[in-house]
């Protein structure tokens, strides 16, 4: 019997064959990478598709590949971590983020919830999220430059100090 993630990516990819790129279903571990520029339709159709209800984003990170040589594709992932409270399963939506530019469509429409989560990734990868409402800084001052949890970032760097604001 096909378990529910392995039915959510079939059910995806029947709906939207040109969106995406590959699956996987091992142990429970169900994963669609998709086509950047499918992100937001990709994630509406599984909210919204009927039997699916994917209706929580459990959760929104980012990866950074660049210390694996031997890895072809984009150097950044921005993963998306679903979750149907209705039937209690779960999905893994990746899209794959080129170097430059670092940038993807904001899913903030979908889930308000996504607002805090992509400022997060921006603000430690750099990673620009097109059409979000307030795209700044969340974790780290304005003054600060870089994106630590970049793989080139250098750990030994000295940031600017800041004095108190009048």
């Amino acid at each position: 019997m096909e378990d529910f993630g392995s039915a959510a990516l079939r059910k995806l990819l029947d709906a939207m064959p040109g969106a995406v790129v590959a699956t996987h279903a091992q142990h429970g571990d169900a994963t669609a990478v998709v086509a950047p520029g499918s992100i937001v339709e990709v994630l509406r159709f599984l909210r919204d598709a009927r039997g699916l209800d994917f209706d929580m984003l459990a959760d929104l990170c980012a990866v950074d590949y660049l210390a694996y040589p031997d890895r072809e594709g984009p150097r950044f992932e921005v993963v998306y971590h679903l979750l149907s409270t209705q039937h209690l399963h779960r999905v893994r939506v990746k899209a794959g983020v080129p170097e430059v530019p670092a940038q993807i469509d904001s899913v903030v429409e979908v889930w308000p919830a996504a607002n805090w989560l992509e400022r997060e990734v921006f603000d430690l990868y750099g990673i620009r999220f097109r059409n979000h409402p307030d795209l700044r800084r969340l974790l780290l001052y304005e003054e600060f430059e870089g994106h630590p949890l970049r793989k080139d970032y250098p750990k030994e760097r000295r940031q600017p100090l800041v004095g108190p604001r009048n």
